[in-house]
């Protein structure tokens, strides 16, 4: 992929990453989580299972803000 590619899908996944981070904190604060078309309220499960959910979603935000600055400052994390 060549420089101009990388920057885009950089911006892309920096604006995705941006905007699940923002509805994540926003469902933290509502006590419920979205899931496809449903949300999942945090006093409908037990504990343990919206907890990780929470962290599965965290750790999506993470990976993709983490290949967002890879591709838009050029770390070559990937080991080309």
């Amino acid at each position: 992929m060549g420089r101009g590619e990388d920057v885009l899908v950089g911006g892309l996944c920096l604006v995705l990453g941006l905007i699940m981070a923002k509805r994540m904190w926003g469902a933290l604060e509502a006590g419920e989580m979205p899931l496809y078309h449903t949300r999942l309220r945090k006093a409908d499960v037990s504990a343990a299972k919206y907890k990780a959910l929470v962290a599965f979603n965290a750790a999506l935000v993470v990976l993709i803000l983490v290949v967002a600055v890879d591709l838009l400052l050029g770390l070559d994390l990937r080991g080309r």
